[in-house]
């Protein structure tokens, strides 16, 4: 199964993908990883997106170069552990590229999904967005030792991120499974778990 998870900034994403990996790994063989990112090439042209000193990063720019970091980590990580038959657990896909850039730097779906028709080749399995009020979230983050370029996007930005994301739940129903960002960490692990066990 190739399962991804999904959200504004702060919601928790990272925290609950170790919790889900700590509650599966003795039954199944899980791969976590994460986008932009996952393998070393991919992770060089995520300092180029996310790294503050890079200013001149255009919202073209920035969607071509997160739809090449996804088709090199597809290829060397994502792919492979799928084919062997393992879980893969993945911080942010195609559904970030969508609701930040794709509508929240008004490109467009169509042209987010037209750039990463690779990726669309390989959609997830099952998507846990979490959902949560922006301003909670940009508070969260706040005491972050790394504040990266998106991190520092405005209340506006963030806002029509959230937005961007609700519109995906629309769009793909059967997927997307939306999670209360307010509940606790334990409660939203314990409901991640009991899903994906459903569905495998």
């Amino acid at each position: 199964m190739f399962i991804t998870f999904e959200g504004g900034e702060g919601t928790g994403k990272t925290t609950l993908i170790q919790n889900v990996f700590d509650n599966l790994k003795s039954t199944y063989n899980i791969k976590t990883t994460r986008e932009p990112g996952g393998s070393m090439i991919a992770e060089a042209i995520r300092d180029i997106i996310l790294n503050p000193k890079y200013e001149g990063v255009t919202p073209y720019t920035e969607a071509l170069l997160l739809a090449a970091s996804r088709a090199q980590h597809l290829d060397e990580v994502i792919l492979p552990h799928l084919k062997k038959g393992d879980i893969v657990l993945c911080d942010r896909y195609i559904d970030s590229s969508l609701a930040y850039q794709g509508y929240a730097r008004n490109l467009g779906f169509d042209f987010v999904l037209s750039i990463n028709k690779y990726a669309t080749q390989h959609m997830p399995d099952l998507t846990f967005y979490i959902d949560l009020d922006p301003n909670i979230g940009i508070k969260r983050i706040k005491g972050r030792s790394k504040y990266d370029r998106l991190d520092q996007e405005s209340k506006i930005f963030h806002d029509k991120v959230r937005l961007g994301y609700l519109e995906l739940l629309s769009m793909y129903p059967n997927r997307i499974i939306k999670i209360d960002g307010n509940d606790s960490i334990e409660n939203i692990t314990n409901l991640i778990v009991k899903t994906i066990k459903e569905k495998i």
